[in-house]
């Protein structure tokens, strides 16, 4: 049961960054959810970087899927796997 509990509550984040140094903490420029089914195979994976950062160079990007997002998951067995993208510009 406390693995079960662990499983759910539990959050994954993916962070990309060109150049070293800190992770960006500031709130991001785009935030979008993006729709996976069938435990993510199927759904579009990609943000148009020239439409959301426009003249401006994108300097962090980062998926998450949230407590909400794994939630959908587990409630329809894998079927609806939505996550969260974030970019900074």
């Amino acid at each position: 049961m406390a693995c079960l509990i662990a499983c759910v509550s539990a959050c994954s984040t993916v962070t990309i960054k060109p150049h070293n140094g800190p992770k960006l903490t500031s709130p991001a420029t785009h935030e979008q959810r993006m729709h996976f089914f069938v435990a993510g195979l199927i759904g579009d994976r990609r943000i148009n970087l020239e439409t959301v950062c426009r003249s401006r160079e994108p300097v962090q990007m980062q998926t998450q899927s949230r407590l909400s997002d794994m939630t959908f998951g587990l409630l329809t067995l894998g079927l609806y796997t939505p996550h969260t993208a974030k970019v900074w510009c």
